[in-house]
């Protein structure tokens, strides 16, 4: 019998569970055909691989989390650059308009295993079956007597333009910064809750695995 040694936690997850759920499968009754030694030798090395890929998501994550806030202080660091070089009252909440437009939104997907994905989408980059209820709504507020005029859609206006049009470097490094430090946040957001799915998967996959060695004893 074939058994999956070294795999990942992708095949542990996904081959494992498809073995051991079915009462009657061919290759459940060659598990339980193995000697209680080689069937818990068995068990315990995919335990190992499993623990092992859970360590690696975990300190993955610590990683990104330190990178995370290394990129905000970095920021901060840089907005007191800029306010240093640009004078206390050029950079502040007076410079902000009344009225602002996101540049990025945060769009959340599902793949097959349910499990929730976060990526940054720019303003100018929406499709159109985004922008088309928008317009149809903008179409009926008018009425129907009433041709709809074309409407220009202007993209966002650049944060710096804000605070003048000759910025200093700092601040533009701030910027760049903080459009880093988002896309990190997406991410970390994303891999939380891949951890937390994996960590309900080896919760049900150990469960599995008791309830087959105690049957099996």
């Amino acid at each position: 019998m074939e058994t999956p040694f070294g795999a990942g936690l992708a095949n542990i997850l996904v081959v494992l569970p498809a073995r051991l759920a079915v009462i009657g499968q061919p290759e459940r009754r060659r598990l339980l055909s193995l000697s209680v030694t080689e069937k818990r030798l068995w068990l315990a090395m995919a335990g190992q691989d499993l623990r092992k890929e859970l360590d690696s998501l975990l300190l993955q994550l610590l990683r990104d989390l330190e990178e995370l806030e290394a990129k905000r202080v970095a920021l901060n660091t840089r907005v007191e650059e800029a306010r240093y070089v640009m004078g206390t009252k050029s950079v502040g909440p007076l410079q902000y308009p009344s009225c602002m437009e996101p540049r990025v939104f945060v769009r959340a997907s599902e793949n097959q295993d349910t499990m929730q994905t976060f990526r940054l989408v720019r303003a100018d980059a929406q499709t159109p079956e985004e922008v088309e209820p928008r317009e149809a709504a903008l179409r009926r507020r008018k009425g129907p007597n009433k041709s709809p005029e074309p409407e220009l859609s202007a993209a966002p206006q650049d944060p710096l333009n804000w605070f003048g049009i000759l910025v200093s470097h700092s601040l533009r490094q701030a910027q760049a910064s903080f459009q880093d430090a988002l896309q990190l946040a997406a991410d970390i957001a994303s891999l939380q809750i891949h951890i937390d799915w994996c960590q309900n998967q080896s919760q049900g996959l150990r469960e599995k695995l008791r309830q087959l060695d105690s049957g099996a004893a």
